[in-house]
């Protein structure tokens, strides 16, 4: 009896101590040291808002210790062990005998710990309801380790985001290295330690975006950060080195819009604010940043302004011009601009001279550059401070900050439609506008200047005329060849007359001919409407594709000399680059570059079809046909209407990065024109917008169209005109409609593709197709619109309308318009609108 009476007391001890080193208790918010919390089990702040726990990102078996919000639709706000994922259910979190916060795996071998110093006997651990995870000495209720102070991703109210010296720490965002990786990614994210504080973000440690100055209520570089901030957003700065950023909400009581708000820097490097509204289990990206080209820190350059609502986005300050004229030119703006006259105190180190002195050029809306320098000057004295200091180059005075000067080069300016700064940019005298003390000298100056230079131009361009006159005659010839009077009035009246022929290199034919082997079968890449493609060689050894106008071509002169025109004015990193044309013999063709990997058909529906291009490949592909038709549209000298996009005319170089190519059909618009009207309809079956197809109208909407079916074909791996005869005549804008009102787009994904973690991206690229596609122009999104959607996850996207030919089988009309292109079945299609 005694014995059993034993056994039942060390049984009930037994579970007395399971029971106290084991936390099974959801509900309990705190851990003490020998208590374990299981991979099984969580923590829970006392509030129901936070809990901690072991969890695994999508698709992985990799096991983390984070704390996330105790709701549905959980969002993981801080990770511990991120760069030493376990790799089974056997870890466990405990509070070690010297105090320290640990993660051990099934060997006991410790993968993560708070490393506090010195040792602790008696410590806690508590979930709060802020969603801090705070360590403490239970003898002294010292904080000794949180986890507000070891931030991940996300920026929750009451962290501190900065330095605080009476803490000794710098807290930084740092992004996951992809959307199921929480590892350190390549970006983070911070107080700029500048003395007017900013946020900024850097990739890889350099910068990316950032905010502008604190002006004691919002960052006057956000143009949307408006008084719905005002009464949350603290930034601490005590001019001592503490410099940190924080926010709060008042508690809404029954009236709350929303449950929770938090920051995050995603994997891509955007900060974005996510809101759970009241009711929902969704999380609801409200604003995020970059939020446009303009965004990306030093888009334009030293001294070069963007304005998204210019086209091209970037231009040089006035009194500034590019630095490289032909990089400028061909779109890239990373060098900037340079000053066309010097200052003063840089021309000319005696005294000022009265009426030669430096003067201010007052830029309005604007961001303003970064590394602005704190001035102890009233307002009425920012200006002639700034005169008087031969190194400030730039002022501003902004309410709540007061006089900024700038010393170095002007960078990361951007102009605003509304909100920002006003900039006063020093210049030198001579380029202010109507000096009146200028007026005389210059008119008695230039005329004897211009006559001088007259003169000796005149006497060598004498010279060169009389040792080139044979060229010359060969120029006049070209010219008869290939601009006949009823084209150049064609030219001018399209204004796209804006090309000198001379300036394109000549090839001559036997040097052509030579480089093909003559033209043999053997070097043919290709067959299109302009006729075949040949690979060929030049004896220095460079590659280069020939395109060869076929007599029995439906095209000729006019779509050949359009290429030349439109693409030797183009030069961006997603168009093919032409190297130059050749007129001899009767012969028409064009030069360019080679591009190893053919084209993007080739690898959906052709020869190349068994080579696997997994999804991230085709994301980058879409991407970068979407960068290049943006360039078209907005940002290159010439707007480019391309009129024949499809997946035959995206080249792929050799790491395949694709490349819009086919500018014959393409039309210049004018600055202020939307659209236009044609009798002459041409391009592709499949891929014309239904107004260009039986109206003749088309704008940028037109190539929004094609790149919506091509952005469809892509994903689907499925030619748009592969459904006549297998699938009940649908094609495929129609069949992915009808999968979308089924809601079963997953079924529209290629399979072999397809990708659970990924199915949320490849339908999101499925809906933005369709958005595209839509029957009526109006109802397309713009190519800048499409891009940003692409890139980003800023908004919820609206339901897309019935696309257009969404019909069954082609009318007997429109089947006799795919017989009149070459031999191409994608090809090229002249068509009468009604």
């Amino acid at each position: 009896m005694k014995l059993s009476l034993s056994y039942k007391k060390i049984l009930l001890w037994s579970v007395y101590l399971v029971l106290f080193f084991h936390i099974t208790n959801a509900s309990s918010d705190s851990i003490s040291i020998n208590q374990f919390l299981q991979d099984s089990e969580t923590l829970v702040s006392n509030n129901k808002t936070f809990k901690l726990g072991f969890f695994s990102p999508q698709n992985s078996t990799n096991r983390y210790v984070g704390i996330m919000y105790n709701i549905q639709s959980q969002s993981v706000i801080w990770v511990a062990n991120r760069d030493k994922p376990l790799q089974d259910s056997s870890g466990t979190l405990t509070i070690s005998e010297d105090g320290n916060l640990v993660i051990l795996n099934g060997q006991n071998k410790t993968v993560w710990s708070s490393n506090i110093s010195p040792a602790v006997r008696n410590s806690t651990a508590q979930l709060s309801d802020t969603g801090n995870l705070v360590l403490k000495d239970n003898s002294s209720g010292r904080v000794l380790w949180e986890s507000f102070s070891d931030l991940s991703d996300s920026f929750l109210q009451h962290m501190k985001l900065g330095t605080d010296k009476s803490t000794n720490t710098t807290n930084l965002l740092k992004s996951w290295k992809s959307p199921v990786d929480p590892s350190d990614g390549s970006f983070s994210a911070g107080i700029q330690p500048e003395t007017i504080p900013q946020i900024s973000i850097w990739k890889n440690g350099l910068p990316h975006w950032r905010s502008g100055p604190w002006n004691k209520q919002i960052f006057i570089g956000v143009p949307n950060m408006t008084s719905f901030y005002f009464s949350g957003f603290e930034l601490v700065n005590d001019n001592t080195g503490t410099a940190y950023f924080s926010y709060s909400y008042a508690d809404q009581g029954d009236d709350a819009v929303y449950d929770a708000v938090y920051l995050v820097l995603n994997s891509t490097g955007f900060l974005q604010q996510k809101d759970l509204y009241a009711g929902k289990n969704e999380w609801e990206v409200t604003w995020a940043t970059p939020a446009n080209e303009c965004d990306f820190y030093g888009k334009c350059g030293a001294f070069g302004s963007c304005d998204t609502n210019s086209s091209p986005i970037c231009s040089c300050l006035q009194g500034f011009k590019p630095k490289n004229e032909e990089e400028w030119g061909k779109g890239n703006w990373t060098k900037g601009c340079i000053r066309k006259t010097a200052l003063e105190n840089e021309r000319n180190n005696s005294n000022i001279e009265q009426g030669t002195q430096d003067w201010f050029l007052k830029l309005q809306s604007m961001k303003v550059p970064d590394s602005a320098i704190l001035v102890n000057s009233a307002e009425e004295d920012c200006e002639s401070d700034c005169l008087r200091n031969v190194s400030c180059i730039a002022y501003s005075y902004y309410i709540g900050i007061g006089c900024m000067n700038w010393e170095r080069s002007l960078i990361d300016i951007q102009k605003f439609s509304n909100s920002g700064a006003d900039i006063f940019i020093r210049l030198a005298y001579t380029e202010q506008e109507h000096k009146k003390n200028n007026k005389v000298v210059i008119g008695i100056i230039i005329p004897i200047i211009c006559s001088i230079v007259i003169a000796i131009l005149g006497y060598f361009s004498w010279k060169l005329l009389a040792k080139h006159r044979g060229r010359k005659r060969k120029s006049d010839f070209l010219s008869s060849e290939l601009f006949p009077r009823y084209y150049k009035l064609k030219l001018a009246r399209d204004d796209i007359n804006q090309v000198k022929f001379e300036d394109l290199p000549l090839y001559n034919f036997d040097m052509l001919a030579n480089a093909t082997d003559n033209f043999h079968q053997s070097s043919k890449l290709g067959q299109g409407g302009f006729g075949p493609v040949y690979k060929g060689k030049l004896p220095e050894g460079q590659e280069i594709a020939v395109k060869r106008l076929s007599q029995s071509s439906g095209q000729g002169l006019e779509e050949f000399m359009n290429e030349v025109v439109v693409i030797s004015k183009l030069q961006h990193r997603n168009l093919v680059r032409i190297l130059g044309c050749c007129i001899e013999r009767g012969e028409k063709m064009l030069v360019y570059e080679f591009m190893p990997n053919r084209s993007l058909d080739a690898y959906l529906f052709g020869c190349f079809s068994e080579y696997f291009l997994d999804w991230s490949k085709r994301a980058i592909i879409i991407e970068g046909i979407g960068r290049g038709l943006l360039y078209l549209h907005r940002d290159s000298r010439l707007r480019i209407i391309h009129r024949d996009l499809k997946a035959s005319n995206i080249l792929l170089d050799e790491y395949l990065n694709p490349k819009i190519s086919d500018f014959g059909m393409a039309r210049i618009f004018a600055g202020n024109q939307d659209q236009a009207n044609t009798s002459r309809v041409v391009g592709t079956y499949g891929y014309m917008a239904p107004e260009y197809a039986m109206e003749g109208r088309f704008s940028e909407k037109s190539d929004v169209y094609s790149f919506g079916v091509l952005l469809l074909e892509i994903v689907s791996g499925r030619r748009n005109t592969s459904f006549d005869q297998d699938n009940c005549a649908l094609s495929l804008l129609a069949y992915a409609w009808k999968l979308w009102n089924e809601n079963n787009i997953v079924k529209f994904i290629e399979p072999k593709i397809f990708d659970s973690s990924l199915e949320k991206e490849v339908c999101r690229c499925v809906h933005i197709g369709l958005l595209c596609v839509q029957e009526y122009a109006d109802d397309r999104p713009n190519v800048s619109t499409v891009l940003s959607i692409l890139t980003s996850d800023i908004a919820e996207l609206p339901t897309p309308k019935q696309p257009a030919f969404t019909g069954g089988h082609a009318s007997p009309k429109q089947e006799s318009f795919r017989s009149q292109g070459s031999v191409n079945a994608d090809s090229i299609t002249i068509l009468e609108p009604r």
